[in-house]
């Protein structure tokens, strides 16, 4: 989701005069641990980082305020939860590139074959249908394994395993925290949550043994060289599943919601990758430069056409505007998430510490380690330690 951003970098370099020197290019919980410890260290010579809503409160001591840079007319322009999110007790200290949520991607020929629905149909006494509820989605995914496909991919460690518990989660009405920052996952909602991942990958063998070494991107390359059925994808990556280049079943990739709870909810974990500038910045002015290049209207309209949701009002718009067949159909599904489903999780310094202590946790009920009742419980007391040590 970041290639069209490298992409025009010599673009920007023509008509600025500057250079770009790429400094750091990593997965995302990878680069948080970079910018933690080269920032400790010191000035490690970063003008512009790559950061993210949820993650930007950990780093304010390194972020420059951006109140000089972020001006009326980019202000007036971004989407109000965006905006509201780039902030942090008022002051601009990033700003906002995409609005990220995930959708449910399926091989529609998968669903549409006719001896596979009889098939499933005299053995579970319904149609064989993309899954309204998770527990479905475990049901179908476990139905459509077989030898060189996988009922359904998730990401097996870091954000993207937390993220897939979290919606789940909310879905079966648990929250992550009470008001006041204590764990409140150590739950049945909790539980359930870690137990359908249990189910997928330890009981099933739905998801392949390496699934615990999987980001996001392996998640979506296994898809797209046809090795799964189902598997939740951002939008910022949408444009790799629609072109046969980059995706053997291109033509056959469907899009639905993501899966509800059982309450009946569905919940999409979201947030917006975002760009801030560093307090050491040795060219602020240049910093700026690429920040607004990034995020200006054009380039908000070429990442949308890719398939990632802008946070500028009058790029969104526009772009919406332009989509016909399926890319509509997406868009709605999009706007739909984001009006009934978007969950955000709470915004604080020791948030990373949680979110880490919670895959690491979940990732031994998924290779049997712990059960999931005990993984839930384990990553409960581990974030009440973070939580007071923050305080202390």
């Amino acid at each position: 989701m970041y290639d069209g951003l490298y992409d025009s970098i010599p673009e920007f370099e023509r008509e600025s005069g500057l250079r770009v020197e790429v400094v750091a290019k990593l997965p995302h919980p990878e680069l948080n641990a970079w910018v933690k410890r080269e920032f400790t260290a010191g000035d490690p010579g970063v003008d512009l980082l790559s950061t993210h809503t949820k993650y930007a409160p950990s780093q304010a001591q390194w972020l420059a305020p951006l109140d000089g840079v972020v001006d009326g007319a980019l202000a007036g322009d971004l989407l109000p939860g965006p905006a509201e999110l780039s902030r942090l007790d008022g002051r601009w200290v990033q700003v906002p590139r995409n609005l990220d949520m995930r959708l449910l991607y399926y091989r529609r020929d998968l669903f549409e074959d006719r001896a596979a629905r009889d098939t499933f149909v005299r053995s579970h006494r319904r149609d064989l249908r993309v899954p309204e509820t998770w527990d479905e989605l475990v049901e179908v995914a476990i139905y459509l394994t077989r030898e060189g496909l996988y009922g359904f991919l998730f990401p097996g460690r870091d954000s993207g395993l937390f993220g897939t518990f979290y919606e789940m989660l909310a879905g079966a009405g648990g929250e992550l925290f009470t008001p006041d920052l204590h764990p409140a996952f150590d739950s049945p909602a909790g539980v359930w949550a870690a137990d359908r991942l249990a189910e997928l990958h330890y009981r099933r063998g739905v998801t392949p043994a390496a699934l615990t070494q999987w980001h996001y991107d392996e998640i979506s390359a296994s898809f797209r060289r046809g090795e799964a059925a189902m598997v939740c994808d951002w939008p910022g990556g949408h444009y790799l599943y629609m072109d046969a280049r980059t995706c053997k079943a291109a033509g056959r990739v469907g899009v639905a919601l993501l899966p509800a709870g059982f309450t009946g909810r569905r919940a999409a974990y979201g947030g917006c990758h975002s760009f801030a500038i560093a307090r050491s910045a040795g060219n602020r002015e240049g910093a700026a430069a690429l920040l607004r290049f990034f995020t200006s209207v054009e380039a908000q309209k070429g990442e949308a056409r890719r398939g990632a949701v802008p946070v500028r009002r009058s790029a969104l718009d526009a772009v919406r505007a332009e989509a016909g067949g399926d890319e509509a159909r997406r868009w709605a599904l999009l706007a739909q998430t984001m009006a009934d489903a978007l969950i955000i999780p709470p915004r604080f310094a020791a948030y990373p510490a949680c979110e880490d202590a919670i895959w690491r946790s979940l990732q031994k009920a998924l290779v049997g380690q712990l059960t999931p009742a005990a993984a839930v419980k384990e990553a409960a007391a581990e974030i009440a330690r973070v939580v007071a040590g923050a305080r202390a």
